[in-house]
């Protein structure tokens, strides 16, 4: 069983998987600071001092935090946005493959004799039957 396990752990796909998620969680610290290190303060400044996370409304004594909701939207707009141009970028520089389509097949069997025989015959060369279209 920890054979299975290792053989699992070391496959391709789960290695991937695990690196884009530490990717991701870096790049997602990355999108926090510049959130909360940039764009909050120009929204601020724009707003007369308004800081988005101390944004909130109280209602029958219970605190709606709505300004941590607009900021958590933010940085996801702007990380979707950025992941967005990478993968483009990538598929531009073609570092990832693209499927090739299979070729039209060049020939086909006839029903009656099993022969391989051009596509586009209306005869078989090999028993004369005429091949219906």
């Amino acid at each position: 069983m920890l054979k299975e396990f290792k053989e699992f752990a070391m496959k391709g796909n789960v290695v991937d998987m695990a690196v884009g998620v530490i990717m991701g969680g870096a790049f997602g610290t990355i999108i926090t600071g510049l959130v909360d290190g940039i764009i909050n303060p120009i929204i601020g400044a724009l707003t007369a001092g308004v800081n988005l996370s101390e944004l909130a409304v109280e209602v029958m004594g219970v605190q709606f935090q709505y300004g941590l909701f607009i900021d958590a939207l933010i940085k996801f707009l702007i990380i979707s946005f950025t992941m967005f141009l990478f993968v483009k970028a990538i598929n531009k520089m073609s570092i990832v493959p693209k499927k090739e389509e299979a070729p039209a097949p060049a020939t086909k069997t006839c029903p009656y004799c099993k022969t391989e025989i051009a596509i586009d015959a209306t005869r078989c060369p090999h028993c004369t039957s005429e091949l219906v279209k």
